[in-house]
């Protein structure tokens, strides 16, 4: 599909909202070729008033949208999210008579449906009125608007719960005992790093002792931890029970809330290994399956069966762990709706305290195979959701955190369900951005959170193992900038 921009360059915006409705669909931003589908969105400005006029050609049909906004008195950032929403609102008015099914989110492509929430809520609306905003002019079914709601108030709960002077950690191990065929994340198979994980373990816990001292020169206390990856059990028992120990000494754990360790693969979990990180401190855990079907298993490249997660589960409950959380991903290839549902039967049955349900996306950089075979199991996909939000409220589980991916065909999301007064308070801060979180390890993104303005400021490290361990200094240099050290404190630091 060609498209153009009239007025605006807004291409963001067009390429979210076009690619949600029509996953299928190769954009190209240029002129009509009278031949391919087309769409021209345009923009004008009236005095105090913006005008997006949309026309978009499919299948031969045009279809044209007005739309409208008032911007009086709003800054340069306000004025571009009053252009964005209603270049995607003009979009879909014009795309979305011509599809079988809406998309659940309608012309929401936020990442962050919750955050929008709380900030409509800030602006003096009534949860009602949010509902009511949601369904009407984002056009999201009552479902996925109920969820935003719901795991909108977790939020906010966690917002009243903060003290100005609390940080989260993320400790980062980039490995894996596999490559899983959907991963995009970066991270390193141990068949081909092995050899790398001693000395990238040394570097951590450097960046972790530096992180501690200067948590401790700026009086900042850690609310909660969490160690993932990758899979952190990639890790011996000894390295696992050093990166703890390194970190209970170095930080101020007064007020520490929770303690999470993302075992992951049961192909990597052992008793030692579960015994290592219970004495660490830890009080919640992963193990994830992803799928209790052995052929998908097989197929998306993990070298583990269903039985192997029932067992790992097994030995983490007998070792005491207060919390267990397990995985699992819609959309897997090979995966049906009847082989799902007995997946989270199963998990059901083991009853872990938090199940994170995960869709598959394909993103817009997929070829057009790929594309093709992600809408065609759309509906799938939304029948597994259903099953989803059918069956875990009837077992005691509620919504208590949600996003979803940018640029992801479908547009479908991720929710952490919880039984009573056990959600993540990491999971909830970090996708929320409601805290500043402090990353060590490769590819960690620190991001540090002025509450009363909004504003988030971001420090990355180097993405590659390599790379991060002949960076010590300026990760650490970077982490101080991100805090707002003085100036004067830098040189005593380097």
């Amino acid at each position: 599909m060609n498209y153009t921009l009239i007025g605006h360059d807004l291409k963001h915006a067009a390429e979210e909202m076009l690619f949600q409705l029509l996953p299928t669909a190769l954009l190209s931003r240029q002129e009509d070729d009278g031949q391919n589908d087309f769409c021209c969105s345009t923009l004008r400005e009236e005095q105090d008033a913006v005008i997006i006029t949309t026309e978009t050609r499919l299948a031969g049909v045009t279809r044209t949208s007005t739309r409208t906004g008032d911007i009086a008195g709003q800054d340069e950032m306000a004025r571009k999210r009053t252009f964005s929403e209603l270049v995607k609102l003009g979009i879909y008015d014009t795309v979305a008579p011509t599809l079988e099914t809406l998309p659940a989110w309608g012309a929401l492509t936020g990442v962050r449906p919750a955050k929008l929430v709380r900030s409509l809520l800030e602006r003096g609306m009534t949860r009602g009125e949010v509902a009511d905003r949601f369904r009407t002019r984002y056009f999201v079914s009552p479902e996925r608007t109920a969820l935003a709601v719901r795991c909108a108030a977790y939020a906010q709960q966690a917002v009243d719960s903060l003290s100005e002077d609390e940080v989260s950690l993320y400790l980062g191990i980039p490995f894996c005992p596999s490559r899983c065929s959907y991963c995009s994340f970066v991270s390193s198979s141990i068949e081909r790093s092995a050899d790398m994980i001693a000395p990238y373990l040394d570097a951590l816990c450097k960046e972790v002792t530096a992180t501690g001292a200067l948590l401790k020169e700026l009086g900042r206390k850690v609310t909660s931890v969490y160690i993932g990856g990758g899979t952190p059990t990639t890790l011996s028992a000894d390295q696992l029970a050093r990166l703890m120990e390194t970190t209970a000494n170095v930080m101020d754990f007064s007020v520490l809330r929770e303690y999470t360790v993302e075992a992951g693969r049961p192909d990597t979990i052992t008793p030692q290994k579960l015994q290592a990180i219970r004495a660490g401190g830890a009080d919640r855990v992963s193990i994830n399956p992803q799928t209790m079907n052995d052929a998908v298993l097989a197929r998306i490249g993990r070298k583990h069966s269903a039985e192997d997660v029932v067992r790992a589960y097994e030995q983490a409950r007998a070792l005491g762990f207060p919390v267990i959380n397990m995985d699992t991903i819609v959309g897997l290839a090979g995966d049906t709706p009847e082989s799902f549902g007995r997946t989270i039967e199963r998990l059901l049955e083991l009853e872990p305290e938090n199940i994170t349900v995960h869709t598959l996306a394909i993103k817009r950089g997929a070829d057009l195979s790929d594309r093709a075979a992600n809408a065609a199991q759309h509906d799938c996909v939304a029948k597994m959701l259903d099953f989803v939000q059918e069956q875990l409220p009837k077992h005691g589980y509620g919504p208590y955190y949600l996003y979803r991916q940018k640029f992801s065909a479908g547009g479908f999301e991720n929710v952490g369900w919880c039984k009573p007064e056990t959600e993540s308070f990491y999971n909830i801060a970090m996708m929320e951005e409601i805290q500043t979180i402090l990353s060590c390890g490769a590819g960690g993104v620190s991001k540090r959170v002025e509450p009363e303005s909004g504003k988030i400021t971001r420090f990355n490290a180097p993405k590659y193992p390599k790379e991060y361990m002949s960076a010590g200094v300026r990760i650490d240099t970077g982490k101080r900038h991100l805090l707002g050290e003085k100036e004067e404190n830098y040189a005593e630091n380097l």
